[in-house]
């Protein structure tokens, strides 16, 4: 595979990137539609048609989310931002907080309580191992009261998959809220925040939504907003007070409170227009095709998924390094050589995992054979690889077994019309 020339920028010169595979946890790739509608000419964040524009926006997400919470938003912020603002907002000085830790995000998330004046309760697995219901439930019954229940749908810093669809009836049944990191499965696997009882549930625009970082689509039920106003002390934030946010996003009132990020705001918008026009079932398809296929290739290379088996993320693989592999050194010549960024393991695993993320628009067959195709590569050069063109065969089989997702009609339509306009 040739170089890529590298990018040249000078302290008042123009930058211009190197073309970058995106393949790490994220940020994910990006449509160019997407960033197309960022160049849009701005419009002032309390005009009629952007105030128009965020209605339209709330109403994707809430299909997205598959909620028909009224309070569903694209808060200005990273998923970090995120999980702040339902931290901040739920939990009060004193209120036990059950959070399941089995990697770096739900440590987060126990932090955050504790910043917040809560009481967290932790539930730990081991990394890459799920929390089973039957923990919670004998948390919930030793803990006394609970606020709530806090659980991280997709471990970026491990690849797996917390089953969370039998947590919400027992939150319900000891009256605490069920609050949801769904950073990495927003979009990109099933998430069904009304069927499975989740209260509050906040993701990020960058990893399977294919939008650049800075907003963090956020939703909250009836549950959730009651426990808000019955607060006997006021948020410890001022930017992330969701009953402030709620006065600029709610239809009727447009209250300012901050100026909103209106370029990531119309990039989101086309975001969500691209995952409607694909569907949501078609879409979960393609990443787990994604997904099968690269673990198929890796396998042969002594790659092994890291994560519980059954319950591994099709967005996300995190693979355990066999002996010999310089885990920095084979990253970086990834990067230099080929363009191709991957992550590297965090906390306890750090040089020990790598983490390669297959999220939207960077789930594509021609990704996962590009990234092979230069795995092989290094691994001849370094004297690792027994069987040249075993990964690519691999992954080949799963292709040719399984077929590629069926395009919805409207996504027919688009692709159509691309390469109408390629040709014009």
């Amino acid at each position: 595979m040739a170089s890529v020339t590298r990018a040249t920028s000078s302290v008042c010169g123009e930058f211009i990137p190197p073309p970058r595979l995106l393949l790490g946890p994220g940020p994910s790739l990006v449509h160019p539609r997407v960033l197309q509608a960022m160049g849009t000419p701005l419009l002032g964040h309390l005009d009629p048609e952007f105030l128009r524009l965020m209605n339209e926006i709330q109403a994707m997400l809430r299909r997205c989310f598959r909620t028909e919470n009224r309070f569903t938003i694209a808060l200005s912020g990273t998923g970090s931002a995120g999980m702040e603002a339902l931290l901040v907002n739920l939990v009060e000085p004193g209120d036990a907080v059950i959070v399941g830790v089995t990697g770096v995000f739900g440590a987060r998330m126990a932090a955050v309580v504790e910043r917040c004046g809560g009481r967290p309760i932790t539930v730990e697995a081991p990394w890459g191992r799920i929390i089973e219901p039957d923990d919670i439930r004998l948390a919930l019954a030793r803990s006394g009261p609970v606020k709530a229940v806090a659980l991280v749908h997709a471990e970026t810093s491990t690849g797996a998959r917390q089953p969370l669809e039998s947590i919400g009836a027992l939150c319900r049944e000891s009256g605490a809220l069920f609050i949801v990191d769904a950073v990495t499965s927003l979009a990109g696997l099933p998430l069904e925040v009304d069927a499975w009882g989740i209260d509050a549930c906040y993701s990020g625009t960058q990893k399977c939504l294919s939008c650049p970082p800075g907003l963090s689509p956020l939703t909250l039920n009836e549950r959730a907003l009651a426990a808000m106003r019955r607060r006997k002390t006021p948020c410890q934030s001022w930017y992330l007070d969701l009953s402030l946010v709620a006065d600029y996003w709610e239809e009727g009132t447009r209250a300012y409170h901050h100026t909103a990020p209106i370029s990531m705001l119309y990039g989101l918008r086309e975001a969500l227009r691209l995952v409607e026009e694909e569907g949501l079932e078609p879409r979960f398809a393609r990443h787990r095709l994604q997904s099968e296929a690269l673990t198929a290739g890796l396998a042969t290379l002594g790659l092994s998924p890291f994560a519980q088996e059954g319950y591994r993320l099709p967005s996300l693989a995190c693979v355990t390094l066999p002996a010999g592999i310089d885990d920095a050194a084979v990253r970086a010549s990834l990067l230099r050589r080929f363009q191709i960024e991957i992550g590297g393991g965090l906390g306890p695993l750090r040089g020990q995992v790598w983490r390669i993320g297959l999220m939207g628009e960077s789930a594509r067959r021609s990704h996962v054979l590009t990234l092979l195709g230069a795995l092989e590569e290094l691994g001849l050069e370094q004297g690792r690889l027994a069987q040249p063109g075993a990964a690519l065969a691999a992954a080949a089989r799963v292709y040719a077994g399984q077929g590629e997702p069926a395009a919805s009609p409207q996504q027919s339509a688009r692709m159509s019309s691309e390469r109408e306009n390629a040709c014009s």
